[in-house]
């Protein structure tokens, strides 16, 4: 009997003519890590969503078949109840934690399903070693993969038989992600049935037990994993790899200082920014490059030290509508971006330039999706929409948090293209964070790795081949 069995012969959004699954057959079984794989919007999120009970509970839609979980179908249960025997973390982390405090988080999940209170602490301690998490730390003041671990934490201190990852490896550096595959490979081995969706191939496929692809909206058996792999993890060169970076400083940072509570972040940074540089900020999960690209951006306040811009004098100290019309900032969650009725609108909202801007969208792949609302797209293509609406603007300055999230292979090489010939076309100034190497050194011509609240080694692409190495080194 397999853990999870769908038959379906079709199913549709409200609102929308075509069938996003159609003829698909999809099982998951227990004792084995079951990769789901596929392009960027071709319906993975859809099929998990039948299965944890959203759809049609939450999200309507017309499905035409059947969902069994340990042999029972699921028409009919409540969402409670379908949770009880199949435990979800989901791909946007933000969305699923609910309280201030870490060890609140863990425990929350755990109440709901009534187990003893000595039980809950011993979790939360369990779980918090074994993610690297502190009990006491603030859930907003998390990193993206420091709030990743937490979910994950929250989702495993229930111990539920069957387990459903969506894209998990999102936002972690090299070694958290191996370390979480280590930890689902080891409850599988232990009987439970492991689900995971995900873009990485390059880490995931060393562990997992099958793989399927969802492919035109029909599921596909992959014998092969090894030439499956091969398709889908070339490294991404530059197209061109001529340095435009000029000498005329733009950003000018001195002894930097950001802790939050009683955790010091960044300890006296200092670093210098050119105009057209692209660079790299490189570093484990909570080194704090999301804080240092906050910073810069005028969304976060350090809390000493000094930070001049010489991108326009007139645009002075304050973070307001000037400044963002310079300086276009892609968030590491796509969903505070966009806010428009239509893909179209969101693209074209803040851009003067109609052409120029329709152009991005249709080389980022977006024009047939012009008419659908950006939060009703899947987490890969709202963050296309939120890069071409930022690109759209031609901002001086260009901050990219974990731009390549959710992006399949062929997404990712047109969307590292497509950034370039921006950066070539404008000499807009790049600074990018980003855990995924097959692009990695692509996206800069200086990168500077943080450790230790401060930039502890500065370089250029082969410091990012060396980073990204030695991490893949302590992998195997």
């Amino acid at each position: 009997m397999h853990a999870i069995q769908i038959n379906c012969e079709s199913f549709t959004y409200n609102g929308q003519e075509k069938a996003v699954l159609k003829n698909l057959t999809f099982n998951a079984d227990y004792g084995k890590l079951t990769l789901l794989s596929g392009f960027s919007g071709s319906g993975k999120s859809t099929l998990l969503s039948l299965i944890n009970g959203v759809i049609p509970r939450i999200t309507s839609g017309i499905f035409k078949g059947q969902v069994l979980i340990n042999g029972q179908s699921t028409e009919g249960l409540t969402m409670s109840e379908i949770a009880r025997k199949t435990a979800c973390v989901l791909q946007n982390a933000e969305s699923q934690i609910v309280n201030q405090i870490v060890e609140d988080e863990i425990a929350f999940t755990c109440e709901n399903f009534a187990i003893p209170e000595k039980e809950i602490e011993a979790k939360i301690e369990k779980y918090c070693s074994l993610l690297k998490l502190e009990k006491e730390w603030q859930t907003r003041t998390l990193s993206g993969g420091q709030k990743q671990r937490l979910i994950t934490a929250s989702v495993l201190a229930m111990d539920s038989p069957i387990i459903i990852f969506d894209e998990p490896l999102a936002n972690l550096d090299q070694n958290g992600a191996k370390e979480l595959l280590s930890i689902m490979k080891k409850l599988s081995k232990e009987g439970k049935a492991i689900l995971l969706v995900e873009h990485r191939l390059d880490i995931v496929l060393p562990f997992v037990d099958i793989v399927w692809q969802l492919k035109n909206g029909r599921t596909e058996l992959i014998n092969d994993k090894k030439s499956f792999l091969a398709k889908q993890t070339s490294l991404i060169k530059d197209s061109n790899e001529d340095c435009i970076s000029e000498s005329k400083i733009v950003i000018k940072i001195k002894d930097i200082k950001k802790a939050f509570g009683k955790r010091e972040i960044l300890k006296g940074l200092s670093c210098s920014i050119n105009r057209a540089d692209r660079i790299l900020l490189l570093g484990e999960n909570g080194c704090g490059k999301t804080t240092l690209l906050n910073i810069i951006a005028r969304l976060l306040k350090a809390d000493s030290g000094s930070i001049e811009q010489y991108i326009d004098t007139k645009l002075g100290k304050k973070a307001y509508k000037k400044w963002y019309k310079k300086v276009g900032v892609v968030y590491q969650n796509p969903n505070y971006q966009l806010f428009m009725p239509s893909v179209k609108e969101e693209i074209l909202f803040n851009s003067d330039d109609t052409e120029y801007a329709l152009d991005i969208a249709e080389k980022l792949g977006l024009k047939e999706l012009f008419k659908r609302h950006p939060q009703s797209l899947s987490e890969g293509q709202k963050r296309r929409v939120s890069i071409a609406a930022i690109l759209a603007q031609k901002p001086e300055l260009l901050l990219l948090d974990e731009p390549t999230v959710g992006q399949d292979y062929e997404g990712l090489k047109s969307l590292i293209n497509v950034i370039n010939e921006v950066h070539r076309k404008t000499k807009c100034t790049i600074i990018s964070i980003t855990h995924d190497f097959r692009c990695a050194s692509a996206l800069c011509d200086k990168s500077f790795l943080i450790e230790n609240g401060k930039i502890k080694e500065c370089g250029g692409k082969e410091l990012v081949e060396s980073f990204f190495l030695r991490n893949k080194n302590s992998l195997i």
